[in-house]
């Protein structure tokens, strides 16, 4: 069964950037605090703390996302709820690499495929903290059948937006800010189309 969602890209960033702008101050110093987190976790020796930390943070950013764009109450230590379900939150992203990296295996299309296909298990795991983690896999492959070439296609634009960003930005503290602001903005997209699919919003 798709799921396809009828709104534009253009639309999409267009509202991501409401509601970016809605809570700036915590969209970018969240958004901040998880790029920082994740570089120092990115720097533990044999990539250990990628393999073991990656999915709680991943779990724990997707969570306060969602309470942002749901406008729920949100703290920055929201951040950090994926760890209350570490084993569910591991067990996923193990999972979703090692499913990626079988289907790269046979050609780098399909792994590529999969990685959008499986892009939204982390936020159906944020939304349902008891589901397994092959059936989190599972319904977000459902909900990304038919929109993946959109999210695909989202990527392009804020990744292109980003290095724009990069080159005009001339400190490397305004580099940061608007990093961080671009990052925030991109969750909310994506964000929004997952609520979206599902109606979750």
């Amino acid at each position: 069964m798709k799921y396809p969602i009828t709104i534009s890209n253009s639309d999409l960033i267009s509202q991501g950037k409401d509601k970016a702008g809605i809570n700036w101050g915590q969209a970018i110093l969240g958004s901040l605090i998880m790029m920082i987190v994740s570089g120092v976790v990115g720097v533990i020796p044999f990539a250990l703390g990628s393999l073991l930390l990656a999915g709680p943070l991943g779990l724990g950013y997707a969570i306060w996302a969602l309470k942002i764009v749901r406008e729920d109450d949100f703290k920055l230590d929201h951040l950090f709820d994926g760890f209350k379900n570490f084993g569910n939150a591991l067990a996923t992203y193990l999972l979703n690499v090692l499913l990626i990296l079988l289907w790269s295996l046979l050609l780098i299309v399909p792994g590529i495929i999969k990685a959008l296909a499986y892009s939204q298990a982390l936020y159906v795991l944020a939304d349902e903290p008891e589901i397994g983690p092959m059936d989190a896999l599972k319904k977000s492959e459902a909900m990304m059948n038919g929109n993946k070439v959109k999210y695909f296609l989202l990527y392009v634009i804020i990744i292109i937006r980003i290095i724009r960003i990069g080159a005009i930005s001339r400190s490397n503290f305004a580099k940061l800010f608007c990093f961080g602001f671009a990052f925030a903005i991109f969750i909310y997209i994506v964000v929004n189309l997952y609520c979206r699919t599902f109606i979750l919003s």
